[in-house]
This record gives C-alpha cells, structure tokens and sequence, in this order.
C-alpha cells in the first residue's frame, strides 16, 4: 500500500454530453483543450533526455483508455 495520490488524467477535466440518441460527444472547446495539451505535453518531453516517442504514445494511450471508459459511462 503506497501513500501516493491517485493518477489524475488530464481527461477527467474535458466535459462530455450525451445527445438524445445516447451518443457521447466532446465539443469542439474540449478537443481544442486536449491537442492544446498533448502538444505542450510534447513541446515538455522534447526537453527531456529520458523521454522518448514511445513514452509520450503510452501517455496518449492512457488518455485515450479514460476518455473512452468515461464516454461508456455516460452512456450507460
């Protein structure tokens, strides 16, 4: 058992609706939001000897997991 905080994702923040035939959708704001921020996320691994293009891909992925478990959520 650790002490640490639970991950946070950065798509937890990004709202989704459901229209009336129980489709989730992100608006055209919260995809402006999220490339904004895979791009910074980039621009700051560049930086980075450590980090490489595989790393960054794993980060989208996880993303992407969360943002699709939340759309399944919400359609439910």
């Amino acid at each position: 058992m650790t002490d640490e905080p639970p991950l946070q994702h950065a798509t937890d923040r990004l709202p989704i609706v459901t229209d009336t035939h129980g489709h989730a959708y992100l608006g055209a704001d919260a995809v402006v939001e999220l490339l904004r921020a895979i791009a910074e996320s980039c621009r700051i691994l560049a930086e980075q000897p450590d980090y490489d293009l595989d790393a960054v891909a794993i980060a989208i992925d996880m993303e992407a997991d969360n943002l699709d478990c939340r759309a399944i959520m919400r359609t439910r």
